[in-house]
């Protein structure tokens, strides 16, 4: 999942910075690093999360588990250790089709 471009890739990122750009809130994703072992970002000297590229790609994972599929956590979990790459590539997939749609929409836009 490519959520950061290129040109906005940093080595670490704020909570805020991944709540915008995942569009969840920070508290969110202080309870999702409870739920998910998978989940824990560096912490700093004075204990401020900092979110690798990494992290933000399993978070937008972990949303689309939760939100575009509606799982629980708890399957949501479970389907992240037993079958991870089949979740990424599922959600490329949904990434992708939303792309799709969003262009023949402008085009569809244009001709009318």
């Amino acid at each position: 999942m490519a959520l950061i471009k290129d040109k906005e890739l940093k080595l670490y990122y704020s909570i805020k910075e991944v709540a915008d750009i995942v569009g969840v809130s920070a508290s969110t994703l202080r309870f999702w690093e409870k739920q998910f072992s998978e989940l824990s970002p560096k912490k700093n000297a004075g204990g401020v999360r900092q979110y690798t590229k990494e992290d933000v790609d399993l978070i937008a994972l972990i949303q689309h588990l939760l939100k575009d599929k509606g799982l629980t956590i708890a399957a949501a979990r479970d389907r992240l250790k037993t079958s991870r790459k089949a979740v990424i590539d599922s959600a490329d997939i949904v990434e992708r089709l939303k792309s799709v749609r969003d262009e023949l929409q402008a085009m569809l836009d244009e001709l009318q």
